[in-house]
């Protein structure tokens, strides 16, 4: 019997799996290369729209409720230096002294954990400038891991001002409100150019929990924070820790 007929058929399966490992193969380069290419192009580029901003808009479809998005981008050099000295102060002191992730953070929330204290965030503007942009809110391995990538990149290819600028423009200030912009419109009916020192640190003491805590009326805790939030950025004005915000408004 000749068995060279059959030849074709037993080897079709190993052809099919070696096809659709290059295919996947193919893809996750694809993915990849995307990846890097949206932040080399949003290293210059102002963001169209955000992750975060995309996920509120479904969700409220989806649960049929009204929803508006108020987002505008607005230029660091019409940005008062306050507003970013605030962020810092109020998120992440180390912001330019480290390279995405606070090592001494991370090491401190898990002392804290281990004494039984709640877990907190150790989370540095980076890392939140790549989740509100590239994607979702909500805690996974897989959205941690996806957050590690874009930081890593963002970190690689772009100023620290480059991330304070994206930072303050796409950050959620309430409900469908994002950026400096819609957020001083919103609370103080102002420019942000014309942000003061207690407008600012406002902002920034609302940003653990924009959508509960309101910084146009706001609650006692609010205030309280923005008095902490002040009094830090006294303390690090002009300091090694915030150097580079001398030239904010200066070229990108």
């Amino acid at each position: 019997m000749d068995s060279t007929a059959d030849t074709p058929t037993k080897g079709q399966p190993h052809r099919r799996l070696r096809r659709l490992w290059r295919a996947a193969w193919r893809l996750c380069l694809a993915a990849v290369a995307a990846s890097v290419l949206a932040v080399v192009v949003f290293r210059f580029v102002p963001p169209p729209v955000s992750g975060v901003m995309a996920e509120r808009v479904v969700d409220a479809r989806l649960h049929g409720r009204p929803f508006r998005l108020d987002y505008r981008w607005v230029p660091r050099r019409d940005i008062a230096p306050a507003l970013p000295l605030a962020v810092i102060a109020a998120e992440d002191q180390r912001f330019f002294l480290h390279h995405g992730w606070d090592r001494e953070a991370i090491r401190d929330a898990m002392e804290e954990a281990e004494r039984g204290r709640r877990l907190r965030g150790a989370s540095t503007i980076s890392q939140q400038t790549a989740k509100n942009l590239f994607l979702w809110t909500g805690r996974s391995w897989v959205r941690k891991g996806l957050e590690t990538w874009y930081t890593f990149w963002i970190e690689l290819l772009w100023p620290k001002e480059r991330i304070l600028e994206v930072y303050v423009n796409i950050a959620e200030w309430d409900d469908g409100v994002f950026g400096a912009g819609a957020a001083c419109r919103k609370h103080f009916g102002a420019a942000p150019g014309n942000l003061d020192r207690a407008q600012a640190a406002r902002l920034a003491a609302v940003l653990p929990n924009p959508r509960k805590m309101d910084a146009g009326r706001p609650s006692d805790y609010v205030k309280r924070r923005q008095g902490e939030i002040l009094a830090q950025m006294n303390h690090l004005e002009g300091s090694p820790f915030t150097a580079p915000l001398r030239n904010w408004r200066g070229r990108p």
